[in-house]
């Protein structure tokens, strides 16, 4: 009896369970529809595995298109308090409305209260297709 429960205990508690966060690349535009130098709010679907239990959900992403076919992807959450933010054309710049942080197109911090630039996204182009992951590390750019 005892190693009935010992059994699923012992291996809840020592093996280390699945969690992909959002670290897969999962396929979110064709690079050639992307215009170039105007920010695009994508939705997807992404597939995460938190422990044992995997998740499909609905999210989305500011994909910026350099002249060059060069991809930034934002993750869609001002660095402030984790409100949604949006593009705008005339003032050229990610406004956040909850405390008026705003944005350049380079995700540097322009006014308001947000501690630091928008978070990366990982973003990588194959045949022609863009892929987005989790967010890629600070080390990794500079903001």
């Amino acid at each position: 009896m005892a190693a009935v429960v010992a059994i699923p205990a012992g291996f809840y508690l020592l093996v280390k369970p699945r969690s992909t966060g959002d670290g897969g690349l999962v396929e979110v535009a064709e690079l050639k529809r992307l215009p170039a130098g105007k920010p695009q709010e994508l939705v997807y679907t992404r597939t995460r595995v938190d422990g044992w239990k995997t998740v499909k959900e609905r999210t989305t992403a500011w994909v910026v298109k350099s002249a060059q076919d060069e991809i930034v992807a934002y993750s869609p959450q001002c660095t402030h308090l984790g409100c949604a933010y949006h593009w705008e054309d005339a003032g050229e710049k990610f406004v956040c409305p909850c405390h008026n942080s705003e944005f350049g197109l380079d995700g540097k911090v322009l006014a308001g209260p947000a501690p630091r630039a928008l978070d990366r996204l990982v973003a990588k182009v194959e045949d022609g297709k863009l892929l987005i992951g989790g967010k890629q590390e600070a080390s990794y750019w500079h903001g």
